[in-house]
This record gives C-alpha cells, sequence and structure tokens, in this order.
C-alpha cells in the first residue's frame, strides 16, 4: 500500500499477493474474533498449501474449517483441535501435518515474532513431548526449552474500529489473539466492523497501531456461537 490510508474496497484487493505455500496467522478464539471474511476469500482463491497457525481449526463448515474442506491447509500450528471433526480426521489418517503448541506459548512466539526476538525459553512443556529435539537449558535450578518465535507472510485479523491510517480497536473478548497476530505478518489485513474518520479514535483505547497494518476492509459478519448454552 501506499500513503498512510488503509482501506481498500474489495476482498480480493485485500488478500493481493497470497499465494500457494505460504504462511498465514489467523487471529481468533474458537468462533470468537475470527476473520471470517477474509477466511472465506482465501477458500474462494483456491491457494493450497498453506501453513496456518491459529489458536484452533475453526468447526466444520465455518471459519479455518472451510479450508480442511477443500484440502487448502498443508500444515497447522494449533493450540487446540477444538470442535472440529474434519480437522480431527485429518490429522489421524496423516493427511494434515500438525503442531500442538500450548495456548500461552503459541501467543508468546508470535509475540516475540512481531517483535523481531528469534526465539525465547519457557519452562511449559519441558519434561514432555512437547519438549522433543528442543534445546534445554537450565536457569536458576529449572529447566527452559528454547522456542522459536513464528511470522508469517500474511496475518488475517479480526477489529471492531479502525481508522484509515490501520489504528483498529478490538472489542471484548474478540481481542484474543488478535493483536499478536496483527503484528507477525509481512503483509497485515484487517476486516472491521466500522471505519472512522482519523482522530475519532482515542489514542488510549488503540490495541494496534497503524503501524503493523498493511489493509483495512470493512466487513459484515455472521458472528456465529460455538457453543450456545442457555438456562433451563
Amino acid at each position: 500500500m501506499a500513503g498512510l490510508d488503509k482501506r481498500v474496497n474489495t476482498y480480493e484487493e485485500a488478500l493481493a499477493g497470497l499465494t500457494d505455500g505460504m504462511t498465514v496467522l489467523a487471529g481468533g478464539f474458537g468462533l470468537c474474533g475470527i476473520p471470517e471474511n477474509l477466511i472465506a476469500e482465501i477458500r474462494r482463491r483456491r491457494v493450497k498449501g498453506l501453513t496456518v497457525v491459529s489458536n484452533n481449526c475453526g468447526i466444520d463448515g465455518f471459519g479455518l474449517g472451510v479450508l480442511l474442506e477443500k484440502r487448502q491447509i498443508r500444515k497447522m500450528i494449533a493450540s487446540y483441535v477444538g470442535e472440529n471433526a474434519l480437522f480431527e480426521r485429518q490429522l489421524l489418517d496423516g493427511e494434515l501435518e500438525v503442531e500442538l503448541t500450548p495456548q500461552g506459548t503459541l501467543a508468546e512466539k508470535l509475540r516475540a515474532g512481531g517483535a523481531g526476538i528469534p526465539a525465547f525459553y519457557t519452562a511449559t512443556g519441558y519434561g514432555t513431548p512437547v519438549a522433543e529435539g528442543k534445546e534445554v537449558r537450565e536457569f536458576r535450578g529449572r529447566r527452559y526449552i528454547l522456542e522459536e518465535a513464528i511470522s508469517g507472510d500474511f496475518a488475517i485479523v479480526k477489529g471492531w474500529k479502525a481508522d484509515h491510517f490501520g489504528n483498529v480497536v478490538y472489542r471484548h473478548t474478540a481481542q484474543n489473539f488478535n493483536p499478536v497476530v496483527a503484528t507477525a505478518g509481512r503483509i497485515t489485513v484487517v476486516e472491521v466492523e466500522e471505519i472512522v474518520e482519523p482522530g475519532e479514535l482515542e489514542p488510549s483505547q488503540i490495541h494496534t497501531p497503524g503501524i503493523y497494518v498493511d489493509r483495512v476492509i470493512l466487513g459484515h459478519f455472521e458472528k456465529r456461537i460455538e457453543q450456545r448454552t442457555v438456562r433451563a
């Protein structure tokens, strides 16, 4: 994008440059705060061989799950299989390469990738299969494993509001993984519910500064509920 105005008008333009074999980072937690229209555009483009990094992989027929249906994902890096039966089946059948990562470690790997930190030590996972093949060091009498940072070719993010400059505000729990994902993409694309004029967002309320964002698009969202619970 040239200049400070990050707005684009179509989803095709929003994901221009996405090709086979790329690494895509996706915000969201379950179905909360997922960039559902950007995911749909990835499906429409029929790119394949993707490595996708996200907390989980949506559900059957919605969210990242739609990319599994078309066998567009080669490798999934996640912390949770979730409610997606197709994800589980492809994993058990050996059709999908899966790297399960502790949730906090996954968040920190993305944060480190966005901050330019190549790797870090954590005690999480030591003594478990998570630590297999990884460097181990001892600090102050406790053993830690070395985890490498994660960055991607594209980061797709769901925000609540943004201005023309790409400054983004998230709403409540829809914030989840979105802020760290936004920092770790070579090209970061944010879809939002509302685009406001520059100066309308209170600076102290901005979660993701526009310096991290390359494209912003106004979207309309289904916001499907994964597990609906009501009182008897």
